[in-house]
């Protein structure tokens, strides 16, 4: 059990049977009255988001969900399978529980499979993952006005902005938390 005022974005609770991710948290302490906590949270399984509000005091169930090394193998629909990489088990994900992550996912890519038991509730991904630039425009020397940057797809189909110097094919190292550039990394 875990007071509402402890509770942090990422933390997994069970309300009611129903597992759900903390997206946002809002401590609120008004000059009369108890303190109140004010929560986004995540239906894991279904995906869709609800608010709610409790006294700081109350409690909530943690969830035991735990994190396994897994290998990124396919998608099928909206249906994307990972591999445990300890017991080679296979594991369906929805597209709707993968949310951003598939801007980041490529195939034999690694990730962190988040387990319920028996059940794929999610991923976590690394803090940095590498990607090919898919497409981009080139550069020519004095093409500056724009601030030293310009927009580059990256083979997922996500966007990013990247130095002037960066071109298609390269090889690039994307921060999975802010979708940014970090730095060339070599092939």
């Amino acid at each position: 059990m875990i007071e509402g005022s402890q509770l942090r974005r990422g933390n997994t609770i069970e309300i009611d049977g129903t597992l759900y991710s903390v997206i946002e948290i809002d401590h609120i302490k008004m000059g009369r009255g108890s303190a109140q906590v004010r929560m986004k949270l995540r239906d894991i399984r279904a995906g869709h988001i609800v608010d709610k509000s409790a006294q700081a005091g109350a409690r909530f169930q943690m969830a035991r969900v735990e994190n396994t090394p897994a290998q990124y193998l396919y998608p099928d629909g909206d249906l994307h399978y990972f591999m445990n990489t300890e017991t080679f088990d296979q594991f369906p994900v929805s597209k709707d529980l993968l949310g951003d992550a598939l801007n980041f996912l490529v195939e034999n890519g690694s990730c962190e499979l988040r387990m319920y038991g028996e059940e794929a509730v999610g991923i976590q991904l690394p803090a940095a993952v590498e990607l090919e630039v898919a497409e981009t425009d080139p550069w020519v020397r004095g093409d500056t006005a724009q601030g030293g940057t310009k927009p580059a797809k990256l083979q997922t189909g996500i966007m990013v902005t990247v130095p002037l110097f960066i071109n298609t094919g390269d090889l690039l190292k994307i921060d999975t938390r802010s979708g940014e550039y970090l730095e060339r990394a070599s092939k």
